[in-house]
């Protein structure tokens, strides 16, 4: 099953179906999301972590951000869900927004920040969505490039970069995004851009109706 790749035409579910079997099996996958090709891991196994770490060559202290199909799945994960993070949510989710919540006690270490966040965002592309969705657990959307590299925008660049170390590669034509996620922190609940993306400090601000710092 390793390195395949499955293009999706206009049905998913058998490309789905083979990530997923990836997935369970504590594999790795390549598919699109809405900004770039994300390197997936089933974000509650251990042993997948540890694969992605290695294949990727990312420090063990850099945390990976996840992609989850809802707020209700967020809640996996996260301890709390500020108010303000549900404002944005409802505004900009599905979207490359990146918010980062309290963890969770007991969530991977792989997964958090020196502050016991975990990164979350929901993407509109539908083959990210639906694979997070049918697997029904988090899943990593570090981007699909080796440590330092630039993100992959085609599925020909992430599979230079891993070969036959990721199981599944879902084509999903180039990607037009040129910015990764925006990130916004809530740590002592006061909102933090801590990476400008697609969604801008303004409209962040907008949708609280506050200052929002970065």
């Amino acid at each position: 099953m390793r390195n395949q790749i499955v293009k999706p035409n206009r049905d998913i579910g058998d490309a789905i179906e083979r990530a997923l079997d990836a997935l369970n099996d504590a594999q790795l996958v390549v598919y699109p999301t809405e900004t770039f090709y994300g390197l997936g891991a089933d974000a509650t196994s251990s042993r997948a972590l540890e694969r992605l770490f290695a294949v990727k060559r990312r420090e063990a202290d850099k945390p990976v951000g996840l992609i989850v199909a809802d707020l209700a799945m967020a809640r996996q994960v996260v301890a709390e869900i500020p108010p303000d993070a549900l404002r944005l949510a409802e505004a900009f989710w599905p979207g490359p927004l990146t918010m980062v919540l309290p963890a969770l006690a007991g969530l991977d270490s792989a997964l958090l920040n020196a502050n016991g966040g975990v990164g979350l965002r929901v993407s509109p592309n539908p083959i990210a969505f639906e694979l997070v969705r049918r697997l029904g657990r988090p899943l990593t959307a570090t981007s699909a490039n080796l440590a330092g590299e630039p993100p992959a925008d085609t599925i020909e660049k992430a599979r230079a970069a891993f070969g036959n170390k990721v199981a599944i590669y879902i084509e999903g034509g180039q990607l037009g995004m040129t910015q990764a996620s925006t990130v916004i922190d809530f740590e002592h609940n006061q909102p933090r851009v801590l990476r400008v993306g697609p969604v801008s400090k303004t409209q962040i601000a907008a949708a609280l109706n506050r200052e929002v710092l970065s």
